[in-house]
C-alpha cells in the first residue's frame, strides 16, 4: 500500500532542467572550454558537489558562479510539468503524503514558492540539499523523506527525471516512476518500474495497481 509520493523538483514538478542545462553549459564553456557536455554530468548534484568536483579550492570562482546562479534563478520561469497540478491534487485527495526531495538549496526553493505559493498545499514536506548528507544517486534524501513522513521505503513511490535520481530511488527500494522530460526512456529504463512522458495521462489508480503487483 502506498502511503507517500516523493517528487524531485526540476524536470518533475517544474520544467526547469533545460534552463539549468543552458546556465551550466555557459559556465563550463567559460572555465572548461576544452571539455564537452559537463553540464550533462552534474544533473542531480548539489551545488556543493559541483564546486567540489570541478572548482575545488577556487573561492573567487565559486563566489562568481554563485552570484550568477542566484541572479539566474531569480529570473527563471518555473512552469509546471504538463499534468502535474491535476495529478498532485488526485494524490492529495487519496490521502497520500507528499514530499519534494531536491538537490537544490533553500534559497532556490524560496524563488519557487514565490512563483507557486500553492505548493504549500501540495506538499507535506520539502527536503533540500541542506537536509541530507549525501546527494543522488545516494538514497539518503529519499530515505530521510520516508522517515519524515513516517513511512517505510516499500510504502513510497518516487518520481524522477535524472539518471542519478532514478538510481537514488532504486537504491532506496522504492517504486520508481521515471519522467522522460530530461533523458530518453531507454536511458532511464534500467532503474525504473514505469516510465512516462509527463503526468498528463498518468492515472493514479492504475499506477497504484501497478505498484501493488
Amino acid at each position: 500500500m502506498i502511503k507517500a509520493a516523493l517528487f524531485d523538483l526540476d524536470g518533475v514538478v517544474v520544467d526547469s532542467e533545460s534552463q539549468y542545462t543552458k546556465f551550466w553549459g555557459s559556465q563550463f564553456r567559460l572555465y572548461y572550454p576544452q571539455e564537452k557536455r559537463l553540464e550533462q554530468r552534474i544533473k542531480g548534484m548539489t551545488l556543493v558537489e559541483i564546486f567540489s568536483n570541478y572548482f575545488n579550492g577556487q573561492v573567487e570562482t565559486q563566489q562568481a558562479i554563485t552570484d550568477r546562479l542566484n541572479e539566474f534563478e531569480r529570473k527563471m520561469s518555473y512552469d509546471y510539468i504538463s499534468g502535474f497540478q491535476d495529478f498532485i491534487k488526485r494524490v492529495k485527495e487519496a490521502s497520500i503524503a507528499t514530499a519534494i526531495v531536491t538537490s537544490s538549496n533553500q534559497q532556490k526553493m524560496t524563488n519557487v514558492f514565490r512563483c507557486h505559493p500553492e505548493l504549500n498545499d501540495y506538499f507535506d514536506a520539502v527536503l533540500t540539499s541542506e537536509d541530507f548528507d549525501k546527494s543522488k544517486p545516494d538514497p539518503d534524501g529519499y530515505l530521510k523523506a520516508a522517515q519524515r513522513l513516517h513511512c517505510q521505503s516499500s510504502e513510497c513511490i518516487g518520481f524522477e527525471d535524472s539518471i542519478n535520481g532514478v538510481k537514488a530511488l532504486n537504491a532506496a527500494k522504492m517504486f520508481v516512476v521515471g519522467l522522460a522530460t530530461t533523458n530518453q526512456p531507454d536511458a532511464l529504463e534500467p532503474w525504473c518500474n514505469l516510465i512516462v512522458d509527463d503526468f498528463t495521462h498518468l492515472d493514479l489508480n492504475v499506477l497504484l495497481a501497478e505498484q501493488g503487483k
